[in-house]
């Protein structure tokens, strides 16, 4: 499957990113793991993300478990100058996995909307790690 390139802005601690990473796994990729909290990001590497995505900036901040409240970044008059410096300089405000595929790229919560994204699917049954079941026995995604 080395054909089709997935690359997943990762986070180890972060359980949607770890069942997002797992499923790819499972449908045979060998994705590019980029572990953004070590990498950090550039202000156009984002801006390109999140235009691929179609998300805006403030829809990509990551508000639970970050310093955004903190740092008054959930204010509604905050710009996305602002928001996008604080996300340059503290990664852990991107809202994640993102993950970027020939078919799209896409901000993956819940982490079974990355099926939309490989070419193909992980054989069933398959399960997120809290034993949500994803994929049924006879390979068919559980809406």
């Amino acid at each position: 499957m080395s054909t089709f390139p997935v690359v997943i802005h990762h986070n180890p601690d972060c359980g949607t990113s770890r069942n997002v990473l797992g499923i790819i796994e499972a449908a045979g990729y060998e994705p590019t793991v980029i572990d953004y909290l070590k990498e950090g990001w550039t202000r156009p590497q984002l801006l390109a993300l999140f235009a691929a995505a179609e998300i805006t900036v403030r829809e990509a901040l990551r508000v639970k478990r970050s310093p955004a409240e903190e740092l008054g970044l959930t204010a509604p008059d905050v710009s996305d100058d602002a928001l996008l410096d604080a996300m340059t300089r503290h990664p852990i405000l991107v809202n994640r996995p993102i993950v970027c595929t020939p078919m799209g790229v896409r901000l993956c919560r819940p982490s079974e909307t990355v099926l939309d994204l490989l070419e193909t699917l992980p054989p069933g049954p398959l399960a997120k790690e809290d034993g949500q079941l994803i994929i049924d026995a006879e390979g068919n995604r559980i809406a």
